[in-house]
């Protein structure tokens, strides 16, 4: 199984004509076509075969490019399974995490009512030389201004439509596959990667996704009827806005409760609530249309949009302080020798949750501020330098304003610490680097001094990975509290206004515009910037690719948080994997080889595979990042318990293979880089097998050029990896013997 990279089945096998045997074309089996020769460097009497699950991730172009756009929802989902303790995804951590995910199907909302409701329906169309030489927006003046914000209102509700259908539709593509055996109990709060059903997440999304439908339709009711403040019928308007604002506080409240395990119960509860969610909707729409006259005079802001916005981002803001809380004190305050210390410091799940809310308000700022500047026609709004009197009072929420500023300064401070431990952690990597290049090559010919620089080099820069843990720690506490300056919004004091007052002085006042602006222009480059790699994306079959290493790491996990987050490749792979070794080996050993990630998902699959087919099976994991990032991101799944129970499960029938110069895999158990000997086994000291790399540095006098620093690939070419894979086979097949399963006799050696 190959690693996030992707590459193609015939280059897997090493063979030029491949044969797909089980599986289609988005995820399949290889094998090398009969009679054409066996895989490259296969053992005699070994049948080798490819999984290649990339094109689950990278196969569509409009899949990969829409990804982007997703981004937000995706790092919402990840977030929860960085959390320190297993039971606490549904627990106060779990309902944390999914109000934090359904504040920002409202952010969204938000910001796509602020562009069509606010700045085009309510700023721009009533003013002359706003709409001046703009027919596509000219003919929404003849509307009253009810049925215009009406008109205007059903494109929000579009989106949230599109992102229920890509939903949908992404579960029946990837989601659909069985689970590997039954669900679990519903009392069952303590689970791990060996827990039954633990894939199987469709009925979860199906749940969370009805509920986000009625907060973002929630959303678009309460500011359309917000913003008709002043018309007529204003106790009926007041009535449906209490019931608009309980909808979407009755929908945050179900996102605190465990999901049913029932699915007919879910649905038979599921439908009265689209009812309710359509019933309202289209009671607001027809209210709207309904108002002929409303004071239009109103300067700024769409009545009660600004306190929304600010209100949203402030709670945003409370929740990431309480969901690092409660981290904090479910976080282990002691922990043994064995096990290593997280990446994050602990904070997986706040430092993520702050780092999607960070994106979604760089997106939704973006968003705002470009239409703004374009309605506009090239002046940026801002409380110093007003828009000229003829274009009315044009510009995007104070909110927007901090959220962009807080954006940039967590943007600067990061990398101005990231740089600075990069330097002041060098002595120390080099120290290391030594001490392996003077152990692998303690006599070294002259002419080979710069060769002997390149590869501590490269030691060194592979220890890079270890230290930058707490530059996203810094990138939480630095969000957190610029969220917090939301707060100021509620007195309507905006960033250069706030500083004006302090100074007294208007050209400080000035600067700081210009400093805002400045802040301003910068994260909308940088979302432009993703946005064009998304354009790439969708033209570039390598650039599909590169996006795809960032989603096969985001979407590994089932959609427990967020609905609208990417599919989870991993729900079709392991149980599909699941099945193909366990008819594999009911006919003879098997041997399963993961490459990076593959060896995450070849974990995940064991974990899974049924009691009678484990006899037969061996592991063979290479660069493989299970101790060296995954039990650190996420100890609740690849802690100790999870790699020693996967041993014992094999009986040890498992190799891991490692370099000192890869910067992703690393040892298991060895004594390495802060992992000891764990598990009081001795044989989980055999598991790890490090490659010397590279294997020389002087020249071969067979050769013209030096042996390669190989890091991170290849690592099935070396003599070790074919030595490991003839003795797993030998292990499965003689454990096979000893604990002889029901089927087909297996082949003879």
């Amino acid at each position: 199984m190959h690693g996030v990279s992707g590459a193609s089945a015939d280059k897997i096998l090493d063979h030029p004509i491949v044969v797909r045997v089980a599986g289609d074309r988005l995820a399949g089996f290889y094998r090398p076509r009969p009679e054409t020769g066996t895989a490259g460097g296969a053992a005699a009497g070994v049948a080798v075969e490819a999984y290649r699950w990339g094109s689950l991730t990278a196969g569509a172009a409009v899949r990969t490019a829409s990804m982007l756009l997703l981004l937000p929802f995706m790092l919402g989902n990840l977030a929860i399974w960085l959390r320190p303790r297993a039971a606490d995804r549904f627990g106060l951590l779990g309902a944390l995490c999914r109000l934090l995910a359904g504040s920002l199907t409202a952010a969204l909302m938000l910001a796509i009512v602020g562009v069509t409701v606010n700045l085009v329906g309510w700023q721009c169309v009533p003013y002359a030389q706003c709409r001046q030489g703009r027919p596509y927006l000219s003919w929404l003046v003849a509307l009253p201004v009810g049925p215009r914000l009406a008109l205007l209102s059903l494109i929000p509700l579009f989106a949230l439509r599109l992102c229920w259908t890509i939903g949908a539709r992404s579960a029946q593509a990837f989601e659909g596959f069985s689970p590997t055996s039954a669900e679990p109990k519903p009392s069952e709060l303590t689970e791990s990667l060996a827990t039954p059903g633990f894939w199987d997440d469709e009925r979860i999304t199906s749940w969370l996704r009805q509920i986000h439908v009625g907060i973002g339709a929630g959303t678009v009711d309460v500011s359309l009827l917000a913003g008709l403040s002043s018309g007529k019928n204003g106790m009926i308007r007041i009535m449906l806005l209490y019931a608009t604002a309980a909808l979407v506080l009755f929908c945050a409240a179900l996102l605190c409760l465990p999901v049913p395990t029932d699915r007919a119960q879910a649905r038979r509860f599921l439908r009265p609530l689209w009812a309710t969610v359509a019933t309202v909707t289209c009671l607001s729409l027809a209210y709207a249309i309904s108002t002929r006259s409303v004071d239009e005079g109103v300067v700024g802001q769409l009545p009660g949009y600004e306190g929304s916005t600010g209100g949203l981002i402030a709670t945003q803001g409370v929740l990431l302080v309480a969901i690092a809380v409660v981290t904090l004190a479910r976080t282990p305050k002691k922990r043994s020798p064995t096990e290593s210390r997280p990446l994050l410091r602990g904070l997986g799940t706040p430092v993520v949750s702050a780092i999607s809310v960070s994106i979604a308000a760089a997106f939704t700022a973006t968003l705002v501020f470009r239409v703004a500047d374009q309605l506009d026609r090239g002046y940026i709004p801002d409380p110093i330098r007003p828009n000229p009197p003829a274009y009315g009072p044009l510009q995007p929420p104070v909110a927007y304003w901090w959220a962009a500023l807080a954006g940039v300064a967590a943007l600067l401070i990061v990398t101005a610490a990231a740089g600075a431990t990069v330097l002041l952690t060098r002595r120390r990597r080099r120290i290391l680097a030594e001490r392996i290049v003077d152990r692998d090559f303690p006599r070294v010919p002259p002419d080979a001094a710069a060769r002997v620089n390149l590869v501590r080099t490269a030691i060194a820069r592979s220890q890079v990975t270890e230290e930058l843990g707490p530059l996203l720690v810094v990138f939480f506490v630095v969000s957190a509290l610029g969220l917090a300056t939301v707060a100021l919004d509620l007195l309507g004091l905006g960033p250069t206004e706030l500083v004006s007052r302090l100074s007294g002085q208007h050209d400080i006042g000035m600067l700081a515009a210009y400093v805002t602006d400045a802040g301003i222009w910068t994260i909308s480059l940088l979302v432009v910037g993703l946005v064009l790699v998304g354009y790439r994306a969708y033209r570039s079959r390598e650039t599909r690719r590169l996006v795809a290493i960032v989603w096969d790491l985001g979407t590994f996990w089932p959609r427990t948080v967020h609905p609208f987050a990417p599919p989870c490749y991993a729900a079709r792979a392991v149980p599909e994997l699941a099945k193909r070794v366990s008819v594999l080996a009911a006919q003879g050993p098997v041997v399963i080889s993961g490459h990076s990630h593959g060896s995450v998902l070849a974990t995940a699959t064991i974990l899974q595979l049924p009691p009678a087919a484990l006899p037969r099976v061996a592991l063979l994991t290479y660069g493989c990042p299970l101790r060296r990032i995954y039990a650190r991101l996420y100890p609740a799944y690849f802690g100790d318990q999870a790699l020693c129970d996967l041993g014992d499960r094999l009986d040890w029938r498992w190799r891991n293979l490692w370099r000192d110069t890869d910067p992703i895999g690393g040892p298991i158990f060895g004594h390495h880089r802060g992992a000891l000997p764990s598990c009081g086994i001795p044989a989980a000291g055999d598991v790890d097998v490090r490659l010397r790399d590279p294997r020389a540095v002087a020249i071969d006098p067979t050769d013209t050029v030096p042996p390669p620093v190989e890091r991170h690939w290849p690592y099935h070419t070396q003599p070790e990896y074919q030595a490991a894979v003839r003795h797993l086979a030998e292990q499965a097949r003689q454990a096979s013997t000893d604990n002889p399963v029901a089927g087909p006799e297996p082949p003879p050696p």
